[in-house]
């Protein structure tokens, strides 16, 4: 394998080794005034095969709806708190992306079905329940913090690339 910047290693196994994250998305206001922001708490796994992400969500669920009207969001994850260590040099990454929901029994739902099973195998249960669907997160760009005076922003194209595999043993 070809020489990984240290960074884009860090990156890779933040999104790969954490499995939620916040979802940003934007909430109508519906009376002409602007959408507010929104935050949720959703589990998420990693489509390796289409450098994509992808949350199991309720449709009834707001942000799922929100998602329908307006698939621009933004997903973070960080790296969990520890008793030890400051909070403001807790690694994190912002992901801009677009949202899409694949039609059921599509190739891309069943491949986004086989990446969500392969990390959460034990809601297979859920895939069958008829107001749960499977949303697909393509990023667009990415804000990378890995640590207190280390921010960067993400290419489009290195994002795709630490999407398309898992860190490697001891990263």
């Amino acid at each position: 394998m070809a020489h990984e910047p240290r960074l884009m290693r860090s990156l890779r196994a933040l999104l790969h080794h954490h499995r939620t994250a916040a979802l940003a998305t934007l909430q109508p206001a519906g009376d002409g005034t602007p959408a507010t922001p929104f935050v949720s708490f959703v589990p998420y796994a990693i489509d390796t095969a289409h450098s994509q992400l992808v949350l199991h969500l309720s449709g009834l669920a707001a942000h799922t709806q929100q998602l329908q009207a307006q698939p621009l969001a933004s997903l973070m994850v960080v790296q969990p708190e520890s008793a030890d260590a400051p909070v403001h040099a807790l690694e994190r990454a912002t992901l801009q992306v677009r949202a899409s929901t694949p039609e059921r029994g599509s190739p891309a739902w069943d491949a986004a079905r086989s990446a969500y099973l392969a990390r959460f195998p034990d809601v297979g249960f859920m895939m069958e329940l008829g107001d749960f669907r499977l949303v697909c997160l393509a990023p667009l760009a990415a804000r990378h913090i890995a640590g207190f005076g280390a921010a960067r922003d993400v290419a489009h194209e290195e994002l795709l690339q630490v999407l398309q595999a898992p860190p490697q043993p001891g990263d």
